[in-house]
């Protein structure tokens, strides 16, 4: 990456919006190792659009809890302090998709084929030891964020290569890397390391393709996630291309991406799931 390219991107991302005030403090909230729970429900209490929308997503069929939750407090109680505190960083991004944007990328179909990802590859995590479920689910969710980046700052040059991935049938990554210099992966990875998300999962989206592929339960679950996402069609995130499953995604999962959709089930209910969650 030239010094050129490498500043333009940097700016891209600074130009991004700030966390509302509300979820800003619950990150400093979660890099405080006295931090109570209360503490948490103290911070949601006080922004009634992030705790009437972690609400409607604590009870819908996702999570499947056995009454419904009325509080943010009851809510960690039956969730937890992480997955509250996880959730309420989510419905932030999520309010940060624009509208409208000049490259012509289709922000509801990429926020479904993310949420998509989202619940896959949080399920997938389920069956391994060394991926926490709701982390996945972040990742998932988080793993193409810098394709809003792009459209929002670099329109010309995305729309150019959105157009050559879906002429040539070529992966999206690889259509930006020769147009723009970097992929999505680099500018999403950047992104969440500005909004301090843990570690791992920035490096789960920096390192989602391609040589690059790290080899952890995490990206695992979220580079099975996407492929599965995109093969039975949940929102479209501009990249058409279907790739079977690296050798160390394919050992940690147990087998092809054909026999790891076939052991995952009808994922139909998932999709209507993440349809709901679209409409926060």
């Amino acid at each position: 990456m030239t010094p050129e390219l490498s500043q333009k991107l940097s700016s891209a991302v600074d130009s991004m919006p700030a966390f509302p005030k509300s979820v800003q403090r619950i990150i400093e909230l979660s890099r405080d190792v006295n931090c109570s729970p209360k503490d948490l429900v103290e911070v949601i209490d006080k922004d009634p659009v992030v705790t009437v929308k972690i609400l409607k997503v604590v009870n819908s069929a996702y999570f499947s809890l056995p009454k419904q939750v009325t509080s943010v407090a009851h809510a960690v109680v039956f969730l937890g302090f992480n997955t509250i505190k996880n959730l309420a960083l989510s419905i932030a991004a999520i309010g940060m998709l624009p509208k409208e944007n000049a490259a012509g990328f289709d922000a509801q179909q990429y926020l479904l084929h993310s949420l998509a990802t989202a619940g896959i590859a949080k399920k997938l995590a389920l069956k391994l030891d060394g991926a926490d479920p709701m982390d996945c689910f972040i990742a998932g969710l988080l793993h193409d964020f810098g394709k809003v980046v792009f459209a929002q700052f670099m329109p010309t040059e995305f729309k150019k290569a959105l157009e050559h991935c879906q002429a040539n049938g070529t992966s999206l990554h690889l259509a930006l890397r020769e147009t723009l210099g970097a992929d999505h992966a680099v500018v999403g990875a950047m992104l969440v390391e500005k909004w301090r998300f843990a570690p791992p999962l920035v490096e789960t989206i920096r390192n989602q393709y391609g040589p690059e592929l790290a080899d952890t339960d995490m990206i695992a679950c979220v580079f099975a996630a996407n492929q599965i996402s995109k093969k039975l069609a949940f929102g479209f995130g501009g990249n058409p291309q279907i790739e079977e499953l690296p050798p160390s995604v394919a050992r940690r999962l147990g087998g092809t991406l054909a026999q790891v959709i076939e052991r995952a089930g009808d994922l139909t209910d998932l999709f209507e799931e993440a349809k709901v969650f679209a409409k926060l």
